[in-house]
């Protein structure tokens, strides 16, 4: 008969591994140790293998740290996936290499994302930029040109405006209205070709007239600076090539969407985005 013994029975269960592996590990696989930050871990990792390492177990310890060190991993990246399959994409624009301001871009993902233009061609005007943008109906850059607008600031146009006279139109009325435009081809009085942008302000995008040579308006179009291309009575003048060759076949047999940006109001005020949505202030 073996004696009982406290002494005996404390060693036992001291210097017994399998006892002290499943003490340990019943408290530290506990999943609020698992989500402690970086600093409780490295104090636990430490503790660990001071203790063990007294005894003859630093082996075992490493071994066991390891483990729970893939452990951690995994559970973090299904963390992560988990959030990334819950997050809906936004769909982004590709401008090809070409320079866009936020404001345009975020216009353009917002139009592709939404369906905003209903599966029809669509360009956005960047006043502040001076810059026209050309999309096919899934959103892929057609082609980017510069462009001459309207000489006054201001993201409003003047009520009746489409039926005065330009010699009679006041040069701070002579705006570019903002807002989302159904435009499509037509001819003016002169037979010819320009998109219409709002026939009843009398605004269009149209090949640049070079005829007054005191506007230099070709000129103008070809400087890098935005800062001179103020000069029309609101109408848009782009290049005649980029009108030829990427503009009017783009409408050709169909309407379209013109996004005009503001240069005073917000983007979510002039395209009413919604509160969820991001809106660049135009300033």
């Amino acid at each position: 008969m073996v004696r009982y013994s406290p002494q005996r029975c404390f060693k036992q269960q001291f210097f017994n591994p399998a006892i002290q592996r499943r003490r340990f590990m019943k408290s530290y696989f506990d999943r609020n140790t698992l989500r402690g930050n970086a600093i409780t871990q490295w104090f636990f990792h430490s503790f660990i293998i001071a203790s063990f390492s007294a005894y003859g177990g630093l082996a075992w310890a490493t071994t066991e740290i390891s483990t729970l060190n893939h452990a951690l991993s995994a559970q973090q990246d299904m963390a992560t996936a988990s959030i990334t399959e819950q997050t809906p994409r936004v769909k982004q624009v590709n401008f090809e290499g070409e320079y866009a301001s936020q404001n345009a871009r975020h216009i353009a993902n917002w139009v592709i994302d939404s369906g905003d233009n209903r599966s029809m061609p669509f360009v956005i005007i960047d006043k502040m930029d001076a810059k026209v943008f050309v999309f096919n109906p899934d959103g892929q850059l057609r082609g980017a040109a510069p462009a001459l607008l309207g000489l006054a600031r201001g993201d409003d146009a003047v009520s009746g405006i489409g039926e005065q006279k330009l010699s009679n139109i006041a040069p701070d009325e002579r705006t570019t209205p903002a807002g989302r435009f159904v435009a499509a081809l037509d001819r003016n009085l002169y037979n010819e070709e320009i998109l219409w942008v709002n026939y009843d302000t009398g605004i269009s995008l149209h090949q640049v007239h070079t005829t007054n040579l005191k506007e230099q308006r070709g000129q103008r179009l070809s400087t890098p600076t935005p800062l001179d291309n103020r000069i029309s009575f609101g109408c848009i003048n782009v290049p005649v090539e980029f009108y030829k060759k990427v503009v009017s076949p783009a409408f050709t047999g169909t309407n379209g969407v013109v996004y005009v940006l503001p240069e005073i109001r917000s983007l979510r005020e002039v395209f009413n985005l919604q509160g969820g949505e991001q809106s660049t202030s135009a300033k």
